[in-house]
Parts: structure tokens; sequence; C-alpha cells
């Protein structure tokens, strides 16, 4: 039996306080590879010993795709759990046989309350199963960013009718901008959320990685439209990637000089694509294997043992691997097919960071401490992963998965520009890591950008204003000093307003530049030119506009300012007082 980790055991206990308080499907948000899982199989060895309604002793374990299916039933037997699946035959045997590879023993029961089933076959043969789902206490949908009330996902589990749900996911938000909540598209009461991906590399329950973007330089998707899912339009994607000569080649050379002898995984846009990218790797000696959704069961089991044992070093697929794979063997990731959903970006990105650690220290893991633990990384067989962007993905969603966020049930959410700081990739060949671009120079290597051409602007530069042209600072610098002054009453302007208008200007300047002070202060290692443009990539704004702006613009600005600074945890002592006079 599993030993919840402290964040897997809060995050189970706040779903337990949720259904207490008359929630009924509670979904809950954990990063790729932080075990959800592990906690699904808790909280059904909980419903199972002592169910909430003692009638209501049944439950079941939903998801979309057969290998996801059998992952449960796997995690259900790691828990003792007797269960039943509703499958064919075919299905069944793959997966008493995976029970048999990894635990020694079966946990299938024909006759447990407990049962394991896709939703398709819900759906399908919900008038067969009808006195049975009555009976269900509990029902669990992985990868529940899918369910939406009017889906097939919904319909199935809109099928129990006495059961609590648990709905989890690692990225609760949908392509499509649909919502998850019940008062929107969706059917979750609750969001439960554990912590954020990058806490758990920081805190090492993941492992680090390395970035490398590669551009494609002949992959267009300008024609490429958007459809109903909110990803790319597949019929038109695919034309675009195989259009592309040079795609192949940098998966396969790319994974040559940076990983070679790591296990990989590489994901593409369609069957041809992933045969081609296999028989490129095949060729030039790196062994690999393709491993399609038509794989027969045993074949992809067996596929997957030689790839355990590195007698593979590559498995090439299309989208299977990208949700609820569970292989901590992975090593690295090859991104080879675009994608306009986050969600997939950051699953088939997660495949690569489970922690290459032993079980017998997996088990003690708590019991250190964070250095101790990052140690342990440092030494395994996967101190960090690489993660080869060769579809633009990095540049698309602006940056990595990592990144804070927002999670939300109640409202649609944009597909739009985040508020993220965009990225550029070094133009050093060697490097070809990606950076934030307020850099002034590659981090990682020293190699800079060009300079740009256009310096009309803020936005031409990046807000760099050591860059901007001299013109337009020299018209900044007078209304800054126009601010700064005594007023000048015009002819023939009320007095009094006029003075009062500019002193309520120049005190939310006081202010805006004393929070404007605390956030460069907040980048001590980071030198003016770098903050220029750090600030402009995170407010929008150049540090010298910012400086002109009114009354009403400067204190917004200034509260934006307040809550980055509080986001980051850091605590400020900002004026709130500026004497001024009105005489």
């Amino acid at each position: 039996m599993s030993v919840l980790r402290g964040f897997q055991q809060e995050i189970k206990d706040s779903a337990n306080a949720a259904w207490d308080n008359g929630a009924e499907d509670v979904m809950f948000q954990s990063a790729t590879g932080s075990g959800k899982t592990v906690v699904m199989g808790s909280i059904a060895k909980d419903h199972i010993v002592r169910p909430r309604k003692p009638h209501l002793a049944g439950g079941c374990s939903m998801a979309h795709r057969s290998e996801l299916v059998g992952q449960m039933s796997i995690q259900l037997a790691r828990e003792d759990i007797p269960h039943d699946i509703i499958a064919p035959q075919k299905t069944i045997r793959g997966i008493v046989d995976a029970h048999m590879d990894e635990l020694g023993r079966t946990f299938y029961n024909a006759r447990s309350p407990w049962r394991v089933a896709s939703v398709d076959t819900i759906v399908r043969r919900h008038d067969v199963l009808s006195d049975w789902l009555a009976k269900v206490g509990m029902v669990h949908i992985d990868e529940a960013h899918h369910v939406l009330r009017d889906n097939k996902w919904g319909r199935a589990r809109a099928m129990f009718p006495n059961a609590i749900g648990l709905l989890p996911t690692a990225t609760p938000i949908r392509a499509d901008g649909k919502s998850l909540g019940r008062e929107g598209d969706g059917i979750a009461d609750v969001l439960v959320e554990g912590p954020p991906m990058r806490w758990l590399i920081d805190n090492a329950y993941l492992t680090d990685y390395k970035v490398y973007a590669i551009p494609p330089k002949d992959l267009h998707l300008e024609g490429v439209k958007i459809a109903a899912d909110g990803d790319y339009n597949m019929s038109q994607l695919r034309d675009a990637v195989h259009a592309s000569n040079s795609i192949v080649g940098d998966v396969v050379q790319t994974y040559i000089k940076y990983a070679m002898g790591r296990l990989g995984v590489t994901f593409a846009v369609d069957i041809a694509h992933a045969t081609e990218i296999t028989a490129a790797f095949n060729l030039a000696g790196v062994p690999a294997a393709l491993v399609t959704s038509d794989t027969e069961d045993s074949d992809r089991r067996a596929i997957i043992k030689r790839f355990r044992n590195r007698e593979l070093l590559q498995l090439v697929n299309v989208d299977l691997f990208g949700e609820g794979f569970d292989l901590p063997a992975i090593e690295c990731v090859s991104f080879a097919r675009p994608t306009a959903s986050f969600s997939l970006y950051s699953q088939q990105w997660g495949r690569a960071l489970r922690l290459m650690i032993s079980k017998l220290l997996a088990g003690a893991w708590d019991t250190y401490t964070v250095e101790q633990r990052k140690y342990f990384i440092e030494n395994s067989g996967k101190p960090f992963a690489y993660i080869f962007d060769h579809a633009g993905n990095f540049y698309r969603h602006e940056g990595p998965p990592d990144k804070p966020r927002v999670w939300k049930l109640a409202t649609r959410q944009s597909r739009g520009k985040s508020d993220g700081i965009p990225m550029r990739v070094c133009l050093n060949v060697k490097c070809a890591k990606p950076y934030e671009r307020f850099f002034t120079e590659c981090p990682y290597c020293g190699t800079a950008p060009p300079l740009p051409s256009d310096r009309s602007g803020a936005n031409t530069v990046d807000g760099d204003i050591t860059l901007i042209d001299p013109l337009l600072l020299a018209k900044y610098r007078g209304e800054i000093a126009r601010i700064d002054a005594e007023p000048v009453v015009p002819y023939g302007v009320p007095r009094l307003p006029f003075i009062a208008n500019h002193r309520n200007r120049q005190r939310a300047q006081y202010h805006l530049r004393d929070a404007m002070a605390w956030w460069a202060g907040s980048y001590p290692d980071a030198g003016n030119q770098v903050n220029y443009k750090r600030f402009y990539l995170t407010f929008g704004i150049d540090v010298l506009a910012a400086k002109t702006l009114n009354e009403s613009d400067g204190t917004a600005l200034r509260e934006k300012i307040i809550a980055d600074l509080n986001a980051r945890g850091i605590i400020t002592t900002i004026n709130n007082e500026m004497e001024v006079s009105y005489d």
C-alpha cells in the first residue's frame, strides 16, 4: 500500500472536507507526476472500508482510453483493492498480465463492488449495468478536464445517480475555453489545488529539466485553423508538418547531440509521421519503436519492457503517452507535434519529470530534507530531464508549464495571450536554449541578440529605455519634469482645481515611483537595463512612460506592482502618505 506524501494527504483531506460540506463533485488539480492515482487509490480504499452510506458501497474508476483503465487498475492493485474490470476479455487478460508482471498476483475479482471501466463502456452498457450503477457511492474520472455536462464524460458521470465524484486532473483548463464548474459548462462544485509544478521541482518531488528549443526552419502554421476543441485542425496540421523537411532530422540529431543513451519519448502528429521518425532514429543507430493506440496490449507491454531495459532508447507515439502514462524511466521528451492545447503541452512535458529513484528511497522520501532529496536526485540515474521542442510549443505557450498559473472553475478561461514574459531562443547553435526576453544576452552562453533596427517605441526594444529613440526620450523626460515641478496655471483656468489635480498627480506618482523602486530592488542582481526590460514585459509599460501616468492610471499600476511583490512573497513598507499643499 502507498503512503501518501504530505501534499497528497492535504489534497485528500480537502476533498473529504468538500464532500462533508455538501459538494457532489470535487475536482482536484495536481501536477503531472505528482501522484494523482496514488491519491485516488487511497480515497477508494477508504470508501471500500467505510463507505459514507453503507448501502452505496460500490465504486467505479473511469478513464477514456484502455491503457489508462489498465493503469488505474494497477494502482488499485497496489492498494490491495480487489476490483472488477468492465472490458472485453482481451483487455482484461492484458491488465491481469500487468498485475502479475508487477505484483506477482492479480487483484481482478469479477464479484467486487468496485469496478474499473472506460467512459465509452459505461455509456454503451448503462442499461445492462443499471442495477449496479444505482449502488455506486463513489465514482472517479481520470483526466477530468475532459468532463463537461453535455459530453460523453458528463453523460457517463450522470449514470451514477447516488454517487459523489472525484475528478482529478493536472490541468483544469480546456483548450476550447469552456469552464469546468457546474455554474458553467462542467460539473465540478469545488476545485482543490495541489502544489504547483515548480514547487514540486523546488522541493524535490519532481526532477528539474533542461530545455532546448530548436525552431523548425520550414514549419508554417499560418493557415492552420483552430478547431472547435481549441487545438489545431488536425487535417491542416498534418499537412503542415508533413510539408516540413527539417523536423524529423532535427529530432534525431538533437537527441544524439544532447541525450544519446537516455530513454526518450517523441510525440508525432500522426502514424505516418511517427513511422518516419522511428525509421530515422533506427537508421541513425538509435533503437526506437513505434507505439500507437492500435498496438496490441501484449506487444505494448513487451516494447515498454525493452524500453525499461534500455534495449530501446526511443518510444515514438501519437499523443498516446501524453495523458496518464506513468514510466519514471523517461529521461527526455521530444515535441515533433505542435499543439495549441496547454493541457496537452503540459502533460507531455511532464512525462520526463518523474523521479528515477529506488522504491526503498521513495518510501522514505518525506523523511529527508529538501537538500537531502536534491542530493539523491543529483546522484540518481536522472539528475534532470531533457525537453526538446521542435514544434514551437515552448513559444506558443510562452514558456514552460511550471510558470505560475491561476486555475478557475466558474468562468471560461481565455485561450488568448497570457501575461507571461515572452521568450527568445539563443542564436548560438551550440546553445539553442530559450530564455526570457528581459535578458540582454543569453544567460547560459553570453551570446547577445541582434540590436533592433527600429527604436521608435518601447515595444520595439522591449522597454529598454537605453535604446529608445532620443526624441521620444526627450519627450518623456520633459513631461516628467513638468509633473515634478511646481504647477504653472494657464491663463483663464480656475487656479485651485488645476493645482489640486496637479498635486493629486504628483502624489500618485510619488507612491508609484516608490513601488517601482521596491520592485527594482527585489531583483538586486540585475542591472538597470535588464530591469527596464523586465518591467516592460511584466507590466506592459516602460519605466519612463510609467512616470508620466495620470492619477488613476498611476494608482492602478502601483496596485499591480504591489500585487506582483506580494505574489513573490516580498514584504514591503511602501509609503502611503505624501504631504502636499494646494496653495
